[in-house]
């Protein structure tokens, strides 16, 4: 099983390196939408990046930390486009600016199966993110 990211579970204020420096799976940008169920019902958000353990995206309300959510996505792939789903816990929850009602979201995909996880990885890999 993968873990949380580094730079969300127990991120020291001291700690000064920026935050791609201490995590553990490559990232690549994306802009897709992104399905999610929460408790009070779905919602559409706007995918910002992806690794193997987790997606980070936009939404226009705020999640609880360690709130559990259902997503779906579907991720480009050659010949095509995969629908990968799973759930996830949220690790980060950063209001965007002062004048938007919009959120950065940062997920901890928990539960994933391992082919779609290995897609994922695939498409970071194929968007050259290091």
């Amino acid at each position: 099983m993968d873990h949380p990211p580094e730079d969300t579970a127990a991120r020291s204020a001291t700690d000064a390196s920026p935050p791609s420096d201490r995590r553990r799976w490559p990232r690549a940008r994306a802009d897709w939408p992104l399905q999610l169920s929460l408790p009070d019902g779905r919602f559409e958000a706007r995918v910002r990046d992806v690794s193997r353990a987790g997606v980070c995206f936009f939404l226009d309300r705020p999640v609880s930390l360690m709130t559990v959510l259902s997503v779906e996505l579907d991720l480009p792939v050659e010949g095509g486009v995969r629908h990968v789903s799973g759930q996830g816990a949220v690790v980060r929850c950063e209001k965007i600016s002062d004048r938007l009602d919009h959120y950065e979201i940062a997920l901890f995909l928990s539960d994933l199966a391992e082919p779609d996880r290995d897609a994922v990885e695939s498409f970071v890999a194929a968007s050259g993110a290091a």
